[in-house]
């Protein structure tokens, strides 16, 4: 569906194996975004990409990973990605380091070494550059209800949004010039953001391509970004099984919690028809999530609901159905419904 659209070029996927059923399926630019510890996975891709043409490209960011993949690269040379780490470190480190903890790759000299040492590597090739942040892309700053926490979340991605803006460019400098220094081909792309900082990613001017998963779907977490437009794009509908009292009724199952620290904001909320709540003693359930304010409901009626992030969601239906005025316009199958589980 998204070649349909000329903006999108390219997916991210979780693991190897992933992007080798989406490379089989027709893919033909795939980043791994997360790194492997599994070798046999590392030479599917090596078989994929030579059986489909599709470039892989497998992520690192430290010794270990550059000299895994090589040691199982099959006589082949595998591209890779360097991960670097964009997360706000106020004081040096010192105060506080906000951000995921994803890649200890952070200054212009540790970003050379790396470059280096797999320029050095028979097996790999450096092409490109991953550089997330999570802690704007992945944090609303919009906080309902806590008007401190929202001034700190916007100061903290305001000012690491400054940093970057100085560091990033530096890092890169260094990565090319030591590219450079080993006759290695320029880098191929630099890929940022996420659903929830794609226009500040861009701003900073450093990314080549720009990452937008969940935010096709928009769900829950995206209602809480100042810098986001968006429609719903998806939502699930369970049925009323029970009715405990006149103005409770009970739906099954529903409690598809989101990834990440728990909390009511990973949590999932009803959407159709309106001012529905969840029990405080139960809130969404694994096989029942009983509703208040919902008199007008009956044995049968349908509840749907919208989920906080996207990935978990599709991991609990085997279909989606793409409806447009009312009509089905198509059913597509989910990584579940083709009896895939990659993570």
């Amino acid at each position: 569906m998204l070649r349909e659209h000329p903006g999108f070029r390219g997916v991210l996927a979780f693991t190897p194996d992933e992007a080798c059923h989406l490379a089989q399926a027709g893919v033909d630019d795939i980043l791994v975004a997360y790194p492997t510890a599994d070798g046999a996975a590392v030479e599917h891709v090596v078989e994929t990409s030579q059986a489909t043409g599709s470039r892989i490209r497998l992520l690192v960011d430290s010794p270990e990973h550059i000299r895994f993949i090589a040691a199982h690269a099959m006589g082949q040379t595998v591209p890779v990605c360097a991960e670097i780490d964009l997360g706000w470190w106020p004081l040096g480190g010192r105060l506080a380091r906000i951000g995921p903890k994803r890649s200890p790759v952070r200054t212009p000299q540790q970003a050379a070494e790396l470059t280096a040492l797999a320029c050095r590597t028979k097996g790999v090739e450096l092409t490109s550059v991953l550089a997330y942040e999570g802690h704007i892309a992945g944090v609303g700053d919009i906080v309902p209800g806590r008007p401190l926490r929202q001034l700190a979340v916007r100061g903290m991605q305001a000012a690491s949004l400054r940093e970057i803006a100085r560091r990033l460019p530096l890092v890169l400098a260094a990565i090319e010039s030591t590219l450079a220094e080993h006759d290695a081909a320029p880098l191929e792309l630099v890929n940022g953001g996420g659903s929830g900082s794609l226009q500040r990613t861009s701003a900073v001017g450093a990314a080549t391509e720009l990452s937008a998963g969940s935010g096709l779907f928009d769900p829950l977490l995206f209602d809480r970004y100042r810098s986001l437009r968006l429609e719903p794009a998806v939502a699930y509908a369970m049925p009323v099984v029970r009715k405990p009292l006149p103005t409770v009724a009970t739906i099954l199952g529903g409690g598809y919690i989101a990834s990440g620290v728990p909390g009511p904001d990973r949590a999932p909320a009803p959407s159709l028809p309106e001012r529905l709540s969840f029990d405080g003693d139960e809130g969404a359930g694994e096989v029942q999530t009983p509703l208040h304010g919902a008199g007008a409901l009956r044995f049968g009626d349908r509840v749907w609901l919208r989920h906080a992030k996207s990935g978990e969601l599709l991991e609990r239906f085997n279909e989606i159905h793409m409806v447009r005025g009312g009509e089905v316009l198509e059913v597509t199958r989910t990584y579940r419904g083709e009896g895939h589980c990659f993570l």
